[in-house]
């Protein structure tokens, strides 16, 4: 009898604290979302392995993850893309892994970010390693993680306090982010790094979308812009050399079986776009990749409909922004013969 009361009062106490807790962070402006994590790109690779022809995989950094809206494409094409962009990430290790590890002769949009396509193919950098460990995780996953993700869907869309990204600096509210964000004196002689919240939410499919708070609050999306900014100050210099070549050869493999790439180059604006035109001008890296590829190139500054298009916080398109943009983009690849509608069914389950 003792066991069943001290059972009871632990279940008890138990929903108590998890309601307090959930109202405590609900009360500082958090609300349930997906976590953008290696097993939910997981879920999305997986579907490049009986992806056919006439599907159309995106890849690319998080502009290309922002900018290409999943609804806006299907409602133009008659099918969801296979989105596989990752935030601060080079596409090249993606690009590698579906060119020597699949089948795959479909339609592929890489997104170039210049900043991040031309970073490194060092497999220690951030750029290279963001996106190669979401690579070895797809191939290394055991059946108990995928469960577990499946499992853990309905309590991150209905639980704020499930927010628990992968980004060492996110502002999620998880027990090891809190811990993590514990500062114990000065480590560093280096300028610390601006606070970096969250401005995007993840749904399923997979597709990230610029937070309400992002476009309409200035001084937060001002916050962003720094960290921007920070990372701008202290980048290396781009090895467009290693880069251009590793491209170039996965390049031949993947139109010689049959396969096409599109080059797109989303939007960015303001401190950004200055600083890109700095350190990575566009007659350099963009046009010379698009001379080397021969593949159709899109970029925003080609079209009078995409060149006015202003980023909250300099970088990435709001969630109306981004319906136009991924719209406007397929509108122009149909018109040219780039891509051909197809309103056949396409599950994504």
């Amino acid at each position: 009898m003792k066991l069943k009361h001290a059972l009871i009062t632990a279940i008890i106490v138990t929903l108590i604290a998890t309601v307090c807790w959930e109202l405590y962070w609900r009360s500082n402006n958090y609300y349930p979302t997906l976590n953008d994590e290696k097993a939910l790109w997981a879920l999305e690779r997986s579907k490049v392995e009986k992806a056919t022809n006439e599907d159309v995989i995106i890849l690319g950094s998080s502009r290309a993850y922002f900018d290409i809206q999943q609804d806006a494409f299907n409602k133009i094409m008659g099918r969801y893309p296979i989105q596989l962009a990752s935030t601060g990430s080079s596409p090249l290790p993606t690009f590698h892994d579906i060119v020597n590890n699949t089948s795959f002769t479909g339609t592929i949009i890489v997104g170039i970010a210049p900043g991040l396509f031309f970073s490194t193919v060092y497999p220690g950098a951030s750029p290279w390693r963001r996106a190669q460990s979401k690579v070895d995780y797809y191939q290394d996953q055991t059946y108990a993680q995928k469960m577990n993700f499946r499992l853990s869907i309905p309590l991150q869309k209905n639980l704020a306090f499930m927010s628990a990204d992968e980004e060492e600096w996110s502002d999620d509210i998880d027990l090891k982010s809190l811990l993590r964000r514990i500062n114990i004196g000065n480590r560093t002689e280096q300028p610390p790094m601006p606070p970096f919240y969250s401005f995007g939410d993840v749904s399923i499919p997979r597709n990230m979308r610029m937070t309400d708070r992002t476009v309409q609050d200035t001084a937060f999306a001002n916050t962003v812009k720094r960290v921007w900014y920070f990372f701008g100050s202290d980048a290396p210099a781009p090895d467009k050399k290693s880069t251009m070549a590793y491209f170039m050869d996965d390049y031949k493999k993947f139109t010689a079986r049959g396969g096409q790439v599109i080059l797109m180059r989303c939007p960015s604006s303001g401190g950004v776009r200055m600083g890109e035109n700095m350190g990575l001008p566009r007659s350099g890296f963009w046009d010379d990749l698009v001379k080397q590829t021969g593949a159709p190139s899109y970029h925003f500054e080609d079209y009078d409909e995409l060149k006015g298009l202003i980023c909250p916080e300099d970088s990435h398109l709001s969630g109306t922004d981004a319906d136009y943009y991924t719209t406007t983009l397929l509108n122009l690849l149909i018109q040219d013969g780039v891509l051909k509608k197809n309103k056949s069914e396409y599950a994504l389950k």
